[in-house]
């Protein structure tokens, strides 16, 4: 199975107050640590949603604004249109990501954590069923999640982060 991952980073950052993706944890940025934890399960990455030096850079779909679906809707696209089977997502503000995730949301697709539901597993060829849901101005993950029928998988023993304030950066880094 041909996989491509995605890093949905399109978020502006307001709570946080600064670019999250370049926050540092350990001496690497957020967006280090998600390409380092995709790196090795998947065939080619892309950056949803902004533009960094050094990767493959897609802006969301169908346009920006939308949040983290706007990021899948451009990731499926892209992986259609080059021929992989499903795309592997990742949010830029979830830490420590494990490095087997193709492993734990189960090789096949659509699969979500149950926590931390924008990583996920979803097959290149629900790109023009997520486009039509955002057509219909459906904007909520859980509404796709809900339309796709995707399977959910315990996270929670994971102990996994959200880093949307400083303080939860900081909590992070002291783990």
């Amino acid at each position: 199975m041909r996989l491509l991952g995605a890093i949905i980073a399109g978020g502006t950052s307001r709570r946080f107050g600064s670019d999250k993706a370049m926050a540092q944890i350990a001496g690497r940025s957020l967006l280090d640590h998600a390409r380092a934890a995709l790196v090795q399960e998947v065939d080619d990455l892309v950056l949803c949603g902004r533009t960094v030096g050094g990767l493959r850079c897609i802006s969301d779909r169908p346009e920006p604004g939308l949040g983290p679906l706007g990021g899948i809707a451009a990731a499926l696209a892209d992986a259609q249109a080059r021929g992989f089977d499903a795309v592997v997502t990742v949010p830029i503000d979830v830490f420590p990501l494990p490095t087997d995730l193709v492993t734990r949301l189960g090789g096949a697709g659509p699969a979500v954590f149950e926590v931390q539901y924008l990583i996920g597993l979803w097959p290149a060829a629900l790109a023009g069923q997520l486009d039509a849901h955002l057509a219909d101005r459906h904007r909520s993950l859980r509404s796709w999640m809900e339309a796709t029928g995707a399977r959910r998988v315990n996270d929670a023993a994971l102990g996994l982060f959200n880093i949307n304030r400083r303080a939860e950066l900081d909590r992070a880094m002291a783990a």
